[in-house]
């Protein structure tokens, strides 16, 4: 389970780039809805071996500078209510605006590690100006030039000792857990009911550890886990735009508190730009994945729509393409328990463990058939192959020479596990070990 970390502050001051620098990958999608391209807002980053969510706020709101007061309003309360730490990014060069104050004004309230960072200070002179920052009343700030990286590390090392620690899950209930995800209207809420429709089936109702996200015990085919609805939350108060961006945070944390994922998708829409986010966030967590193709009653038919659809979808996929899609009709119930089934199947595909024994005599010879490539004149052995004891399948092989083994040799590798042990929508790590 990592942390949340919410990057707030006004137009132009940094945020994506310092995001961008943070999640080393710049990813910008393109908005079904709008047709604009956003800078996208959310990925995962690490340092000294923690590792955290990043959301940035930015981007969300297009408009004037009135408009864009009452959003950062909003935007600096979801980041408030939803993350578990904040970098609230200035400018240097523009000193201390109104903008800032009321930023600032919301974020003293907050029993949360708020992080004032000076951006642009890439000289002494600079360093000099940031002293004005003192004036927002949040204590210490950390000077950094998001553009080259200069200062982002003290920012770092004191966010990260700041990020609650993950305690260990307690082992209260072992069952599996599934999150149902997707963008807002794709069904998902419709397809819990359909699950969930007949009272006898549920055990119990825990309020769940992802904050107001409902888990329901279930129990269904002889096989118990838990359901975690992200689904069933509107605050009245909060307009529509919001709501893109609160499911998105929402999304984020069901995915960090689950086995499997089950991303719904509205067929009449396709693969979009939010699913992605979604399926690419999945697998970063290293999730099982199911994607729920729903509202196929809506789609016209010829003979090979469905074989074309997935087709189109599995492209999108690349290269994490092994991963089971079922075409369901919530309003119908058609084959939404053969979507449970695929879950449950994804779920003991993710928890198997290969004995060593029989990873090496399947293994080594498809090695010895098709050896890594020499590189630079230098030939890589690989001597023996185990699974480690992780939560999620990963693979060490050990070998002379890792640092030679380039990745589409891992992907060769990948896809042999894949094809000989069946793990189907469940990411796989590989790691090239020193013998």
């Amino acid at each position: 389970m990592g942390s949340i970390v919410a990057i707030v502050g006004r137009p132009n001051v940094g945020k994506s780039t310092l995001f961008n620098r943070l999640i080393q990958r710049r990813e910008a999608i393109v908005d079904a809805v709008s047709g604009v391209t956003r800078d996208r807002h959310y990925g995962k980053s690490d340092w000294n071996g923690k590792e955290f969510s990043l959301i940035d706020t930015g981007g969300y709101v297009k408009g004037s500078d009135d408009v864009f007061e009452a959003e950062i309003d909003k935007q600096v309360e979801l980041a408030i209510e939803e993350a578990d730490a904040i970098i609230f990014i200035v400018d240097v060069e523009t000193g201390v605006t109104g903008m800032d104050e009321d930023v600032a004004r919301l974020l003293r309230r907050v029993n949360k590690p708020v992080f004032l960072a000076v951006n642009k200070v890439d000289n002494n002179k600079r360093s000099e100006d940031a002293v004005e920052f003192y004036a927002l009343g949040l204590g210490e700030y950390y000077t950094i030039a998001s553009i080259n990286g200069s200062g982002t590390g003290d920012l770092l090392d004191a966010l990260v000792k700041a990020l609650p620690e993950i305690e260990e899950e307690e082992e209260k209930d072992d069952l599996p857990r599934f999150a149902v995800v997707g963008r807002p209207n794709a069904g998902k809420s419709s397809f819990i009911n359909a699950l969930i429709g007949k009272e006898r089936y549920i055990v119990t109702d825990v309020a769940g550890t992802t904050r107001d996200s409902i888990d329901t015990t279930y129990n269904r085919f002889g096989f118990e886990f838990n359901l975690v609805d992200t689904a069933g939350i509107r605050r009245k108060s909060k307009v529509k735009e919001d709501l893109e961006f609160y499911s998105v945070m929402r999304s984020v944390r069901a995915i960090e508190h689950c086995d499997v994922c089950l991303v719904i998708l509205d067929a009449t829409r396709g693969f979009d730009g939010q699913v992605q986010n979604i399926f690419w966030l999945a697998q970063r967590n290293r999730k099982g994945i199911v994607v729920l193709v729903n509202k196929w009653d809506l789609v016209e038919k010829e003979t090979q729509t469905m074989k074309e659809f997935e087709k189109v979808i599995r492209k999108e996929m690349e290269p994490f393409t092994d991963v089971p899609i079922v075409f369901i009709s919530v309003l119908t119930k058609q084959r939404i328990y053969k979507a449970i089934e695929t879950a449950v199947e994804v779920y003991q595909n993710r928890t198997k463990k290969i004995k060593t024994s029989k990873l090496n005599e399947v293994l080594l010879p498809v090695i010895e058939n098709y050896p890594p490539p020499a590189y630079k004149g230098k030939f890589v052995k690989i001597k023996y192959i185990m699974q480690l004891p992780t939560p999620q399948p990963q693979f060490a092989f050990f070998c002379n020479l890792p640092q030679y083994v380039r990745d589409p040799y891992k992907r060769f590798l990948e896809n042999n596990l894949r094809e000989l042990f069946d793990f189907k929508g469940v990411p796989i790590s590989i790691y090239m070990r020193k013998k």
